[in-house]
């Protein structure tokens, strides 16, 4: 069994602690001035003093100190062919989206960028290395492989769409990025991009309906052991989730997962 220590959330949200700064304000003293002497005097004659009047000096409050800037997010590559932890800008766009979406209409779930994101990266490698047009279009549908009991591993799934999303009407097969099961799909299916439609073969659609589908049930995804149980969901299998969270966990601190953290998915 693969044991999971913890969970990193997406994203370092870091609270901006706003100070102030003590400093001296300038100001003029008082002095006492002597009337001059004529050079012609005694050297004994006495002088006769007088004290200035205060002068009145406006306080100047010191310059407001700005509070220390929020951690930035980890830089990551633009591609994931120019690095480990590469996820192309427009999957990024879309996993953010996502959790945007899923702040307003499911706040208690905690959804995270992050956790999209390795899902996105063990189901299709970031949608093949975000080959999608301007709107999340993938440019070249992902069909999954079709579920005839052919492949070790895989069940016999009977078609549940009239081979509407898959374009077999025999067997189902996983469909889109986030490879959704077309029954599965038909029932969180979400838009994502505000064109009016949900389509599984677009990364903006996919992402938020991941999502949704992820936290159904009341489940919070700041939490490692409901996170753990949502992805389950998605699959089966204790390796499955070591990947996705491996992978998460890379994209919310910058640290690649070692080859230790991903076991092979049977």
């Amino acid at each position: 069994m693969i044991v999971l220590t913890g969970l990193v959330p997406a994203g370092v949200i870091a609270g901006a602690t706003a100070y102030g700064a003590s400093a001296d304000i300038p100001f003029l003293q008082s002095v006492n001035t002597a009337k001059e002497t004529d050079a012609t005097q005694s050297a004994t004659a006495a002088t006769t003093t007088t004290s200035a009047a205060p002068i009145a000096v406006a306080a100047t409050a010191p310059e407001p100190v700005a509070a220390p800037p929020a951690p930035a997010e980890p830089a990551l590559p633009d591609s994931v062919l120019a690095g480990a932890l590469g996820v192309p800008g427009i999957n990024v766009t879309a996993y953010k989206n996502a959790e945007s979406m899923l702040a307003v209409s499911d706040p208690g779930c905690g959804m995270y960028w992050a956790l999209l994101a390795g899902v996105g990266r063990v189901e299709s490698t970031h949608a093949n290395d975000g080959q999608v047009a301007a709107d999340g279009t993938l440019l070249q549908p992902i069909l999954g492989p079709v579920l005839n009991g052919s492949l070790s591993g895989n069940n016999v799934i009977m078609d549940t769409d009239g081979g509407e999303l898959d374009g077999n009407a025999t067997y189902d097969r996983a469909v889109g990025p986030m490879q959704f099961l077309p029954q599965t799909w038909k029932r969180y299916a979400t838009d994502g991009n505000g064109d009016g439609k949900a389509d599984p073969q677009n990364l903006f659609d996919s992402a938020v309906t991941t999502g949704k589908y992820l936290c159904d049930g009341g489940l919070n995804m700041r939490d490692p052991i409901q996170a753990t149980k949502a992805v389950l969901r998605y699959n089966n299998s204790m390796a499955y989730v070591a990947n996705v969270l491996a992978w998460s966990v890379g994209y919310s601190t910058g640290i690649a997962p070692v080859a230790s953290d991903l076991p092979r998915i049977h």
